[in-house]
């Protein structure tokens, strides 16, 4: 591709990742635009870990197709050059000081930025001095976080870094990571940041693009306003799905004896006055998507529905 029209950050077609009997991704379809802070959300199972190490080339696929920056993951020292990878226990040598990270990145990455590293950690009060294992998990996931953004990668995937994490120091990171991106963006070298968490809260406040996966299999992708604006909550009287007019697709419902409450996909404005009409924020909306049962793909006029009652 041209300059002016650079390859997507991540472009996958029928992928999946089988190991054994089970399936890790099932024909997953998907393409993430490039420079764009990305929230990928699921359950425990639900495939997020199978495919960010697809995409940094640790696993190949067992069905389907990838490309990452424009390229077939094959974990090449090129390739690995243009990507940051933190994994979920933020792997360090315990036995090795801060500085001998930094330094130690400097023989293993051509764009390799170790003062802006020590620049980075020094501001947040981190002694290079100090061996990582005598960390604690914030400070470790500090760090990282800045050996993968010295890489000075065009795309970055984090795999839960927030997990275990307090909410103090999920902040920290957060500001951070978000520090690095607009640091990227300013030296002209856009960032692209997939972040793989189940903190819908902290997702809300950094990403503009959102990937929901569900056994496997991806349930919702786009822009964040995009969904959100085309997304609602209704409260009204007890009604079923099939009661709905067709430009409204049910995503999920709940019922009691008298009232049903539905999130609903539609593009059009709702003009039953029989509804109360809601916009509905980024933790309903994938709570929505993620209790989607197994057979949702099947093919009907309201394939993305839930019910439950009390």
């Amino acid at each position: 591709m041209s300059a002016t029209s650079p390859a997507p950050a991540l472009v996958a077609e029928g992928l999946g990742k089988r190991y054994g009997r089970v399936w890790g991704l099932r024909d997953c379809s998907l393409t993430i635009p490039v420079g764009r802070v990305v929230g990928l959300v699921g359950a425990n199972g639900a495939g997020k870990t199978t495919l960010l190490n697809l995409a940094v080339g640790l696993l190949a696929p067992t069905t389907g197709s990838l490309r990452v920056l424009g390229e077939v993951p094959s974990g090449t020292a090129e390739q690995l050059a243009r990507i940051g990878f933190v994994g979920q226990a933020a792997p360090l040598y315990d036995t090795m000081t801060v500085a001998d990270h930094v330094r130690f990145g400097r023989s293993l990455n051509p764009r390799w930025n170790g003062n802006g590293a020590r620049r980075r950690l020094e501001g947040l009060g981190i002694d290079l001095a100090r061996k990582t294992g005598q960390l604690s998990g914030g400070q470790r996931a500090q760090v990282a976080l800045a050996l993968a953004v010295a890489k000075q990668p065009d795309l970055l995937l984090l795999d839960e870094p927030l997990a275990s994490l307090d909410p103090l120091a999920r902040r920290e990171f957060l500001q951070s990571l978000m520090g690095a991106a607009a640091d990227q963006a300013e030296a002209d070298r856009p960032l692209g940041i997939v972040l793989s968490s189940h903190l819908l809260a902290d997702l809300e406040r950094v990403c503009d693009h959102l990937v929901v996966l569900s056994g496997g299999e991806v349930r919702l992708a786009g822009d964040v306003d995009d969904l959100l604006g085309s997304h609602r909550i209704l409260v009204g009287p007890r009604a079923d799905a099939g009661s709905f007019p067709a430009n409204q697709v049910v995503i999920a419902e709940s019922h009691t004896d008298r009232q049903t409450t539905a999130v609903v996909r539609t593009e059009s404005p709702v003009l039953n006055p029989a509804w109360q009409v809601s916009d509905i924020g980024l933790e309903d909306l994938v709570l929505a998507y993620l209790g989607q049962p197994a057979e949702a793909a099947a093919p009907h006029r309201n394939p993305l529905r839930t019910v439950a009652t009390t």
